[in-house]
């Protein structure tokens, strides 16, 4: 997955509008539903959690697979770009402990992973306006930077591949 820039305003109205739809549709459409069941299927001891809990469920479940089905959909691009982004940083920091340990040997592939791990951190946090953990990540990449400097490499996010990943 490489790296692109992103519209800040234009992710963060969309993504504004798809969060406040799913929840605006979750509770509409369990409430909806659970209160149809409710009246189809009244009982008379006045509990109606599994009617509730299935509208929920139907409503969750509905949403997914719209959010799935419209996925690739132009006004969805920065914010499924953006979900798929978190994925892919979420596997390397899972790893995180090898690839530092291997970086620290001069291992190629371990310092392209922290490198585009850092440089999608980056992009993450500018879109969400997190510069309270910049100062952190500036010094790791002061640090990666010196240690692809001494094993003479050179590091391009462009050059990283998700199946690096399988040696560590």
């Amino acid at each position: 997955m490489q790296l692109i820039d992103i519209d800040k305003t234009r992710y963060r109205k969309h993504l504004k509008i798809v969060f406040i739809g799913c929840a605006v549709s979750l509770a509409v459409g369990s409430l909806a539903l659970s209160q149809t069941l409710i009246a189809i299927f009244p009982d008379e001891s006045g509990s109606h959690f599994h009617w509730n809990l299935l509208g929920v469920i139907v409503s969750a479940v509905t949403i997914g697979w719209l959010l799935n089905k419209y996925r690739q959909h132009d006004f969805m691009r920065e914010v499924t770009y953006v979900w798929e982004l978190k994925q892919a940083l979420n596997k390397i920091a899972r790893k995180m402990r090898k690839l530092e340990a291997a970086a620290l040997d001069g291992n190629k592939n371990a310092l392209l992973a922290m490198q585009y791990s850092y440089a999608g951190s980056r992009l993450l946090w500018h879109l969400d306006d997190n510069a309270l953990t910049l100062d952190e990540l500036a010094i790791k990449q002061h640090e990666l930077d010196r240690l692809a400097e001494k094993f003479h490499v050179t590091l391009l996010v462009a050059d990283y591949d998700e199946k690096i990943l399988t040696a560590f």
